[in-house]
């Protein structure tokens, strides 16, 4: 039975965001955090949080094995910008959009010993 945690309205583009998750798609949940660790920059850091949330959901509510845990789909998608305004010159305004993403991560127990 798949178990997913969400994050939502992450600070991060989904466009940055979808770069690191198809690298973690498929792999064991321990190695992917540990690949994780060595990542730089903030979105490693929210990536490896839903992600262990995912892998706790799993074990405290469905009594799944952490050791056998896989990430079976991992996906960002567009969260509500935040519109932001810039000063330009000769008294205009450029608009600014902040955009930001929902982070959906499932688990999944795999199936070989």
């Amino acid at each position: 039975m798949p178990v997913k945690s969400v994050g939502k309205q992450v600070g991060i583009s989904p466009k940055r965001v979808r770069l690191l998750l198809r690298a973690i798609q498929g792999m064991q949940v321990t190695a992917a955090i540990e690949s994780l660790r060595f990542q730089p920059g903030p979105i490693a850091e929210h990536v490896s949080a839903i992600l262990r949330s995912a892998a706790a959901n799993a074990e405290n509510n469905n009594s799944m094995d952490p050791t056998r845990l896989k990430v079976v789909t991992a996906f960002a998608d567009q969260a509500v910008p935040m519109r932001r305004f810039r000063a330009r010159s000769r008294g205009r305004v450029g608009h600014v959009k902040r955009r930001a993403s929902h982070i959906t991560i499932i688990v999944d127990e795999n199936e070989s010993k």
